[in-house]
């Protein structure tokens, strides 16, 4: 086939050209790291710190929510009934002996941070418009303006940089923009599987139907072209290089919950609601001081400090908002065919925590 045969097989090579090959644009001409991006830290008035000021909060008064027997029973009840296998007589006819109640508390600190990464990035060259270096300079990374989304709403966002697009030659195909098919070699045709090219079905000398006896067929991987578009440039022979900036905006999570003395899994107090006795939101929060639980208080200067050592020097931080919120737990212990269990009812629904419930069966579920 004309013009086939001076094509080359597709092979493997890198999505990005030799580093040689595009051009240095001023504000992103240091070295690539992290895989092929560059980590743009913020401007030098962009990065803050934090000051020895403290924070002296005012805190709402609150009382622990009273636990009474009846809502111990109902929780219990209502927990029992949401699990196939679990039965409801136990919660039914158990004699509470005793309720525990204290009160936990779970500090938040969300911290909201915009980080900017760029990369050189392509696309197939369709002969439309290059804005490139010609039109002037690209801007630098955190002078392009971009709509924030609103407070701790997480987002990415991908914006072609101005100024910073070049037009090269397709580097995977040459600027071919096909390459020879490998299948057939750039013939068009193969050896029919069916037959293995002898044009008659072995030992039933008849003609085999699948090739009609020609001992070949058309190509199914070029569908008998000899040659395939390249996927790269789709066939465009050129590309446009332009650097990519990637925009995140995520909140970052610091929590910690009061300790208790009780055989209870923490890990549950991080998944139930509280009621919220502190707010605090500003573009940078201070740590607490003066809480009645001191390791409250120590646990917003340690939040502080970690956040701000994370993100303030990669990162712009937007907003931060730290919270506390009162957890009610009861201990509940009740006897029931002469033996004594427990259970536990948290958070501001009333959830339960039940190990040793009496009343169980085996119903080949699985409970989550």
């Amino acid at each position: 086939m004309n013009g086939i045969t001076d094509l080359d097989y597709e092979g493997e090579s890198p999505l990005a050209p030799p580093a040689d090959l595009l051009e240095q644009l001023a504000p992103y001409d240091w070295p690539v790291q992290d895989g092929g991006w560059q980590r743009l830290p913020p401007p030098s008035e962009l990065q803050r710190k934090l000051s020895e000021q403290r924070c002296r909060p005012i805190f709402l008064e609150c009382r622990i929510p009273i636990m009474t027997e009846e809502m111990a029973r109902n929780a219990l009840l209502s927990f029992v009934n949401s699990k196939c296998c679990y039965g409801n007589r136990a919660a039914g006819e158990l004699v509470i002996q005793g309720l525990k109640q204290q009160a936990l508390y779970r500090y938040r600190l969300e911290t909201y941070n915009e980080s900017r990464l760029s990369e050189w990035t392509f696309e197939p060259f369709t002969n439309h418009s290059v804005d490139g270096p010609q039109k002037g300079t690209s801007p630098r990374p955190w002078d392009i303006k971009v709509q924030v989304p609103p407070m701790f709403q997480e987002e990415t966002k991908k914006l072609q940089v101005p100024h910073s697009s070049t037009v090269k030659e397709c580097h995977k195909c040459y600027g071919r923009g096909r390459y020879k098919c490998s299948g057939c070699h750039g013939a068009g045709m193969m050896r029919c599987a069916t037959c293995s090219g002898a044009k008659r079905k072995a030992k039933q000398q008849r003609r085999c139907q699948m090739c009609s006896g020609s001992g070949r067929k058309r190509c199914s991987t070029c569908s008998g072209r000899g040659n395939k578009t390249c996927a790269t440039c789709k066939g465009e022979k050129r590309l446009i290089h332009f650097i990519q900036l990637i925009i995140t905006w995520k909140n970052n999570l610091f929590e910690f919950v009061s300790e208790h003395q009780l055989n209870f899994p923490g890990e549950l107090l991080t998944k139930v609601k509280g009621e919220n006795i502190f707010k605090d939101e500003n573009v940078m929060v201070y740590p607490i001081i003066d809480f009645p639980k001191p390791e409250i208080s120590l646990a917003s200067q340690r939040g502080i400090a970690e956040h701000n050592a994370a993100f303030a020097s990669r990162s712009r931080i937007l907003q931060q908002r730290q919270t506390i919120e009162l957890i009610p737990l009861t201990e509940v212990h009740y006897r029931y065919q002469g033996k004594t269990h427990l259970y536990y009812v948290y958070g501001m629904e009333n959830k339960v925590y039940a190990l040793d419930y009496p009343e169980r069966y085996c119903c080949g579920c699985t409970i989550i």
